[in-house]
């Protein structure tokens, strides 16, 4: 039997009618780009998450690196990222004209905050905490710091939708939130699309103006922006699953509760702190042998992935740039040999998660 890491067609199927007719309104309207549904769903999920501005774009990449224009970033500024991350968190620093700088991971693959004091200078202007894996960041803590030394906070929710802390939703910490839309995320369009959200009004006045290439009004370029805006198509999508995110949310974290009742002690399962709600984006487990694992699930047709195989500081446009090595960063350099990502997704069954389970326990 093959079990997919993840199985988007299933997902479709589960709302096949409705997902249609929205498609096919796109295309009779010939909506292609923004349009009806793009304002449709900036509404909807500003509702959805509490918060005054959803800025709609192309992909979360741009959103990362819109927001921190928006937000003030000049070039030189010190932006913090935490050292296990899908690159766009530090590239996006990069291309704003920031400087990343990097900070060690807790066991739980989330940025250390008992490590970002060290890390600031005098040219330290923002943190970028990333709720990785569908985990959230301890967000109070972590803005403690931050006000205490006047830095600008922009979550990086790219894997995180719906997740909460003490029953706030990630992203509404910080002063804005970027948040990803590619297909496989919890909340995916069927191509690339982004979003940006926040409660300042000046940040969603720029935010909106870069990713439309500086404009405020037609022909009215009041800076210089970029072509980053959301298809209709997209749009059409993602206001048709939202609705669901909910119910599927709660699919994928009864599925990580079978797997932790299943698998044997002999991998290190992912952990769910108090208070905080794990969307479980990804169901990350650690084993010493990681790379002899994967392998032999691969041999019984159960695809899997590392996410992420090198810490970010450790690649080489970096070590090229900054000469880190993995003393600098211990606990990411240690958990990155070790984890390894099973299938997860909401209409996974049962019995899929047993034999995936079963065949872990099996060779290990």
């Amino acid at each position: 039997m093959h079990i997919p890491f993840v199985d988007l067609k299933a997902q479709y199927l589960s709302i096949q009618s409705e997902m249609d007719k929205a498609i096919f309104s796109i295309i009779s309207n010939t909506s292609f780009i923004g349009g009806p549904a793009a304002d449709a769903f900036e509404k909807s999920y500003s509702e959805f998450m509490g918060m005054k501005h959803t800025i709609a774009c192309a992909n979360g990449t741009d959103s990362l690196e819109i927001l921190l224009v928006a937000m003030g970033i000049q070039p030189g500024d010190e932006v913090i990222v935490p050292a296990i991350s899908w690159i766009s968190t530090a590239e996006a620093v990069t291309t704003a004209g920031g400087v990343p700088v990097f900070v060690d991971v807790n066991e739980d693959f989330l940025i250390d905050i008992s490590k970002i004091e060290e890390r600031i200078t005098n040219r330290t202007k923002a943190i970028i905490p990333v709720h990785l894996y569908g985990n959230p960041v301890d967000m109070n803590a972590l803005m403690a710091i931050a006000n205490k030394h006047g830095l600008l906070v922009l979550e990086d929710c790219a894997q995180s939708h719906a997740a909460t802390i003490h029953g706030q939703k990630a992203g509404t910490f910080g002063h804005a939130a970027s948040f990803s839309f590619y297909p496989g995320k919890n909340l995916g369009a069927y191509g690339d699309a982004g979003g940006m959200v926040t409660n300042h009004d000046e940040i969603a006045k720029i935010a909106r103006a870069i990713a439309n290439h500086g404009q405020e009004g037609k022909h009215n370029h009041t800076r210089e922006g970029r072509n980053s805006r959301m298809d209709g198509i997209q749009a059409a999508v993602l206001n048709t699953k939202l609705p669901h995110l909910e119910t599927w949310t709660e699919g994928r974290r009864k599925n990580a509760q079978l797997y932790h009742s299943i698998l044997n002690e002999n991998v290190v399962k992912p952990i769910e702190r108090e208070g905080f709600r794990h969307v479980f984006h990804l169901y990350v487990i650690q084993h010493e042998d990681r790379d002899g694992l994967m392998a032999k699930l691969k041999e019984a047709q159960i695809d899997t992935a590392v996410h992420y195989p090198v810490p970010l500081p450790l690649m080489p446009c970096y070590t090229s740039r900054f000469h880190h090595t993995e003393a600098d960063y211990p606990v990411a350099a240690r958990l990155a040999k070790r984890i390894l990502s099973l299938p997860m997704y909401s209409e996974m069954t049962h019995y899929q998660i047993a034999y995936v389970a079963a065949h872990v326990n099996a060779n290990y």
